[in-house]
């Protein structure tokens, strides 16, 4: 059977699983479409979280992040793991215990404006807009390669596909499809792991091998893999980070983006109580954290690989690399992964000094410059996109046709799976939240749920518009939709918990200035709405304030929300008796009803 075959098999069938648990659970109720009956067990609501949370930007373009960056790029681990512990024992709870549908429901009517609710709905549409972007990316990136088409077809294969049990299924659907997408998606990515962890270490378990020593040099992997990067003129894969501000902004982005992701937080509305919100948290960080624990050494193994395919010589080396230099392999001799990923224009070679072998370094390190004009290169000829390493991992090291088919199965399902949950956020704030509680309040419920479904088709339409033109990796972008996140939503939920002097002017002009000082900031240096060539600063680190970058200014756009918002609300009235008293309950969840749409 050919490779194509088996890929059609994997995914056609894992497809057809979605499809059917999507009519088996289609939604016949608001309740259903918007928080799955609210009876879903912590476990499955654990597992279907982790699921939603696990994105292509985890699953496909993390490991790649960090080969391409090593231990400079770990902060996207730290930050994404260490904000699910923020979002399940600050924010989870009490939001199941106030009992809304949507995170809007939840800052309309504790800031007691339809103005708040409007501008929650705004705010969570743009950060879920932008973080649906990275979905499609990822989606197109591993549809490209497995149905052998362009990235721009796969993107809208990836939209039909969400389209169909997306709209029809809603969050019912959408859970138990993501109980099923979590399945897939970490056998595929561990098995691989597996496989190449005892090719390069003969230690099965990935996590651990990373630490392990390189068999075929006898070498620590990790210090192998310095040797060969630092021979190509690339900085020392554990080379530490130098602009620590940078570095630690981006963290705290990424944790209080992630506690303030309403995708995310909408599935802690699907349980029957309290205490079933923090257990399904618990249960969402030891999925989580399968995966997460073995992105790491994924990622080191994928570039060491990468590197001794390119220079064979290079894997049994232990001091003569400039030896191992001269002997990269013809262009002609290249393997079939190349050759299949060089069809869908992620991998790209030019042969600047037509020798007919790949050259494949660092010819923007200055210092390179001196061992490259000896060898006669003359600039790096092969261009591999971030996105594919995980996916090309099991090519890359020969595994078996049914393990190619298995992660194309995973990769894919990681981005419909995120996909849905963010789509089903968006239309949800749309319909429910603009049109239901604030346009339109004696809708009816086929109405809402007609308007809901309009919505989420809109919403699939316009993110895969902006998939065909990302503004940067799948995890980058992905990165930038939680700066928004935390700039936004996330300080207003806090002050909305914990604060009883906090009102709804304090809270409309705290997002409102959080959200747009962020938008400005990333716009300024990636294009205004992510059009290319309308940025007004070259995105470089000589050009951003106190060299900050885009993808870290959520921390900041936080900063200045908090500020805002509470030098704003020390100058105006207190909010009334009635809301502090509520403020007051939520704190303590001691039990809590059902979600309810009003």
């Amino acid at each position: 059977m050919s490779q194509f075959a088996i890929n059609l098999l994997f995914v056609g069938g894992s497809f057809a699983l979605y499809i059917g648990i999507a009519i088996w659970a289609r939604a016949g109720s608001t309740k259903d479409f918007y928080v799955a009956g609210g009876g879903v067990h912590p476990v499955t609501n654990g597992m279907a979280t982790a699921a939603d949370w696990m994105s292509a930007a985890s699953f496909i373009s993390m490991a790649g992040l960090l080969a391409s960056g090593g231990y400079a790029n770990s902060t996207f681990l730290m930050g994404w793991t260490g904000g699910y512990v923020i979002l399940a024992m600050l924010l989870a709870p009490y939001l199941r215990k106030f009992g809304k549908f949507t995170v809007p429901d939840f800052i309309g009517d504790r800031f007691y404006s339809k103005t708040a609710r409007v501008v929650a709905v705004i705010c969570l549409i743009v950060a879920s807009v932008t973080y649906v972007i990275g979905q499609m990316t990822g989606a197109g990136v591993a549809f490209s390669r497995f149905l052998e088409v362009p990235s721009s077809t796969g993107i809208w294969i990836a939209a039909g596909i969400v389209f169909l049990y997306a709209v029809f299924g809603g969050m019912k659907g959408i859970t138990y499809t993501q109980v099923a997408q979590y399945i897939v998606l970490i056998i595929a990515y561990t098995i691989p792991a597996v496989f190449i962890a005892m090719q390069l270490t003969g230690n099965p378990i990935p996590m651990f091998g990373m630490f392990s020593t390189h068999t075929e040099s006898g070498v620590p992997l990790l210090a192998k893999l310095d040797e060969v990067v630092t021979a190509l003129g690339f900085r020392d894969y554990t080379a530490d980070v130098d602009n620590k501000l940078n570095m630690v902004l981006f963290t705290l982005s990424l944790m209080i983006g992630t506690a303030g992701l309403p995708h995310v937080i909408i599935r802690f509305f699907t349980v029957p109580k309290v205490a079933d919100a923090r257990w399904s948290a618990g249960w969402a960080l030891v999925f989580i954290a399968l995966l997460y624990l073995t992105a790491p050494a994924v990622g080191s193994m994928a570039r060491l690989n990468l590197a001794t395919t390119i220079f064979p010589e290079m894997a049994g080396q232990v001091e003569n690399y400039e030896e191992a230099l001269a002997n990269p392999i013809l262009y002609e001799e290249r393997p079939d992964w190349i050759r299949t990923w060089e069809d869908t224009g992620l991998i790209t070679f030019t042969d600047h000094n037509n020798d007919g072998r790949i050259q494949m370094y660092n010819d923007a390190n200055p210092g390179f410059q001196p061992i490259a004009g000896e060898l006669g290169w003359e600039g790096n000829e092969l261009t591999v996109n971030n996105d594919i390493l995980v996916l090309a991992n099991p090519e890359i090291a020969n595994l078996p046709g049914w393990v190619i088919g298995l992660i194309a199965a995973g990769g894919i399902a990681a981005a419909l799976s995120t996909a849905a949950g963010l789509l089903l956020a968006i239309s949800s704030a749309i319909s429910h939240d603009l049109i239901k509680n604030t346009i339109n309040p004696s809708i009816s419920e086929k109405g809402e749920m007609l308007a809901a479904r309009i919505s989420m088709a809109g919403a699939i339409l316009l993110a895969t518009y902006l998939g065909l033109n990302p503004p940067g990796f799948a995890a980058q972008v992905v990165a930038l939709a939680f700066g928004i996140a935390a700039a936004s939503l996330f300080p207003v939920l806090m002050m909305g918990i914990f604060s009883t002097r906090m009102n709804s002017k304090g809270a409309i002009c705290g997002m409102l200035a959080g959200l747009i000082s962020t938008l400005v900031y990333i716009f300024t240096y990636l294009g205004w709405f992510f059009i290319p060539g309308t940025n007004m600063l070259a995105n470089v680190e000589a050009n951003w304030l106190l060299g900050i970058s885009p993808l870290s200014f959520g921390a900041v756009g936080a900063m200045i929300n908090f500020a805002v918002a509470y030098a704003v609300s020390s100058a105006t009235e207190e909010p009334p008796q009635e809301i502090q008293e509520l403020v007051e309950s939520v704190r303590y969840p001691k039990g809590a009803g059902a979600a309810t749409g009003h």
